[in-house]
């Protein structure tokens, strides 16, 4: 990144971009609670997790001082440039920073040493890579503790997308699960393109549920985005990951 990109990537945002991401979030937070009603679920059973690809620092940073401090990305090379950035601005603050993107292995010490929960394991090697990564980086103090990981689901097992199939769901969480820098704490999906949601998202339910009866402490289920987290609600997911609900359409620089 170029000084003059990292400048404005820096820039705390302007009063009326502040007002637009607190009413957004506002909206935001108002279906959560709708949704759970509707569910007979208390708001408090899901967190909110604002999805921060492309999104500036200056805009994490007021998300920040409006409460919101559980943030998504999808890019680790996007994403280790913004976590020194926000620092930068928030030095007080504890955002908590998931990567929710697939992740390549070469790319695992650079997450190793920022991410609190990496959310796309879908693979024993990738889970082996990080697990050395992780121990690693705690020897040398970069890092105080292993790091928590949700292993990620395919509904449809399109080889050609993220996730495990669930023929493979319960092999892949054992071998996490013995893995000394990693903790297994869930799953995480994605309802597939044009799928009917309420079939996929109880697809999504079931394997969560297999997943627990296996391993009880692995009780996350991070699912639901912007279009369609009522429906993840309805079947029970802890966690709702928002992008465009929340910060609108997302471009690098501050407005």
């Amino acid at each position: 990144m170029g000084t003059e990109q990292t400048t404005a990537a820096t820039e705390e945002v302007s009063a009326a971009r502040r007002a637009e991401l607190a009413s957004r979030l506002a909206a935001v937070r108002q279906r959560i609670a709708d949704a759970c009603a509707a569910a007979g679920r208390s708001p408090d059973e899901v967190a909110l997790m604002a999805v921060t690809k492309t999104v500036s620092a200056g805009d994490v940073a007021a998300l920040l001082d409006l409460g919101l401090d559980l943030l998504g990305e999808n890019r680790v090379q996007e994403a280790t440039r913004k976590v020194e950035a926000v620092a930068a601005l928030r030095p007080e603050a504890r955002p908590r920073w998931h990567l929710i993107g697939g992740l390549q292995r070469n790319k695992v010490r650079a997450v190793a040493r920022w991410a609190e929960q990496v959310e796309s394991v879908d693979s024993v090697r990738l889970a082996d890579a990080l697990d050395v990564a992780v121990r690693r980086t705690v020897d040398t103090g970069g890092r105080e503790s292993s790091l928590s990981v949700l292993v990620q689901y395919s509904v449809d097992g399109d080889p050609q997308r993220s996730g495990v199939p669930r023929s493979d769901l319960l092999r892949l969480a054992e071998h996490v699960a013995g893995c000394a820098g990693l903790r297994l704490a869930g799953l995480m999906a994605v309802a597939p393109l044009g799928a009917d949601l309420d079939t996929a998202f109880a697809d999504i339910a079931a394997a969560a549920a297999a997943l627990r009866s296996e391993h009880p402490g692995a009780a996350t289920l991070s699912a639901g985005m912007s279009g369609d987290l009522e429906v993840a609600i309805r079947h029970g997911c802890d966690v709702v990951r928002v992008g465009t609900a929340l910060v609108g359409e997302r471009t690098l620089a501050s407005r």
